[in-house]
């Protein structure tokens, strides 16, 4: 198990670090920033965070640097992120260990967080050798028609504490390869790992002349952020976070015309149906509403379960809850670590007392936990038993709770994932193929993730990652993503020594 030290030395960080990366580190004029171990309610380090003076080199750097990026090849593009890749490979433990400390999910969560970065480096190198154009046919003769996709610009990366490298990964590598610049605007409960993965991307990149390829701000969102969101230097604005927060964000790019990939808040559902295996769904409820301390935006959060069933999986449920070990995020042998902060236990409270109020019943956990020799923001996994009309159920607390709604078949189970306003992510547990097919189908699951007997939790990298609703519509990771950092053009080239025009229209 890494101590602070050790993670700091690996990683060559400092206890007060500099909060803006443009091409090379700023001294920075902002004010400081303590970043708060959650595990002990400690100071791990501080940032001094970037002042608007400091956003506008941040700017100056990615917008320079991107006149003469999106001119590189993007195979060539894709080779200085096949290297930060690699880069990744080497920090592999030690900015997995940072994770831990910074936001308090597990050494295996935090190692493995690191690892989809490692991922979707690979896919992006790939992808620099995918990014394919259309031929169509022309209606005129000796004509002929295709589209290409261009570099976009400046992209504004503003990513959340639950993932803080990750996510960065997800839509700077896919930026880059298709010949971007990016800013990246951290959560200030976690600006550390951004500045050991800035760090990291800078060395790979030092010397290359491309330096201000991966930005970085630190600051507060009224300094910064809302420069950022405001910016017109910038034409897409990537923002993970709360439905509240994808508003503002949506708000302000739209009414500058820019665009904004959004990805926002998921109040979850698994639908358990009587033929399902027990044993299977508890230990995928399991993960998925306890891993990363429920601070997932794939977080079970609901579980529609019928009730021929639903004494069996809850009994094993309810034994598993009280055998989870919460405790020091790096310890192995925790399963379980802190909210980030006070405020996050404080809300997990509340919403048990409001479901309480609602006709809930607790079956499991319900109080903050106590561990010993450590005071950080410890709580007990809980269960709710609760009716599908309680108003609770119908938004998404970010906290280890987990909703037991009962149905009554699987249309009914539908109708009741589908009624909140979130469409992240779902699934199902069956061995019926009709009802497995009847989710997957056009009138079943409204999310854009859906499952046949596997949790919510744990999207791959190669599928487009993303939700409807309220969750905000962006997609990220895999698939064709990639599209949403570039712009279309459409061609026409004429080969003939005639103007014919389209439509057949005669003129002149």
């Amino acid at each position: 198990m890494m101590d602070k030290k050790q993670i700091f030395t690996a990683l060559g960080m400092q206890d007060l670090e500099s909060g803006a990366f443009a091409g090379e580190w700023l001294k920075t004029t902002g004010t400081e920033l303590e970043v708060e171990n959650p595990t002990t309610a400690t100071t791990i380090s501080r940032i001094k965070q970037a002042s608007a003076a400091d956003y506008e080199r941040v700017i100056a750097s990615a917008e320079e640097t991107f006149l003469r990026w999106r001119m590189i090849p993007a195979p060539k593009r894709g080779e200085y992120v096949r290297q930060i890749g690699n880069a990744l490979r080497d920090h592999k433990t030690a900015l997995g260990a940072l994770v831990s400390l910074e936001m308090g999910k597990i050494a295996a969560e935090g190692e493995g967080e690191v690892q989809e970065m490692i991922d979707i480096a690979d896919f992006a190198v790939g992808l620099s050798r995918q990014l394919y154009g259309l031929t169509m046919t022309s209606e005129r003769p000796r004509h002929r028609m295709y589209e290409q996709w261009h570099p976009l610009g400046v992209v504004g990366v503003i990513s959340a504490f639950n993932f803080p490298v990750a996510v960065w990964a997800w839509n700077s590598f896919l930026a880059a390869v298709c010949g971007d610049t990016i800013v990246w605007k951290p959560s200030s409960q976690t600006p550390l790992s951004a500045v050991a993965v800035s760090r990291i991307a800078g060395e790979v990149m030092s010397g290359s002349g491309f330096e201000g390829v991966f930005n970085l701000i630190v600051g507060k969102g009224s300094e910064v952020g809302d420069r950022l969101i405001n910016d017109r230097r910038v034409p897409l604005i990537s923002a993970t976070g709360s439905c509240n927060m994808g508003e503002k964000v949506g708000l302000a790019v739209a009414k500058r015309l820019g665009r904004s990939l959004l990805e926002l808040g998921g109040n979850n559902a698994v639908t358990v149906l009587d033929d399902a295996d027990p044993d299977l769904v508890a230990r995928a409820v399991l993960f998925g509403a306890v891993g990363t301390a429920g601070q997932r935006c794939t977080s079970i959060r609901r579980m529609i379960i019928e009730p021929g069933i639903k004494g069996d999986v809850l009994k094993r449920l309810v034994d598993a809850y009280q055998q989870v070990r919460i405790g020091d995020p790096l310890d192995p042998k925790t399963l379980m670590g802190p909210l980030v902060n006070a405020g996050a236990v404080d809300t997990m409270l509340a919403a048990i007392d409001i479901a309480v109020e609602q006709g809930g019943i607790v079956l499991a956990g319900g109080k903050r936990a106590t561990v010993k020799g450590l005071a950080g923001h410890f709580v007990e996994p809980t269960i709710i038993e609760i009716g599908r009309d309680a108003p609770i159920v119908q938004e998404e607390t970010f906290a280890p709770i987990l909703y037991v709604i009962e149905a009554n078949g699987i249309h009914d189970a539908i109708a009741v994932q589908n009624g909140v306003r979130q469409g992240l992510s779902s699934a199902v547990f069956t061995n019926s193929l009709r009802a497995s097919e009847l989710f997957l189908s056009h009138e079943g699951s409204d999310c854009g993730i859906a499952n046949v007997n596997i949790g919510t939790s744990g999207a791959e990298i190669g599928g487009a990652f993303g939700g409807e609703k309220e969750t905000g519509g962006g997609r990220e990771a895999g698939s064709d993503s990639w599209k949403a950092y570039m712009r279309r053009q459409t061609n026409t080239i004429n080969w003939s020594p005639d103007l014919p025009l389209a439509q057949g229209i005669e003129f002149g």
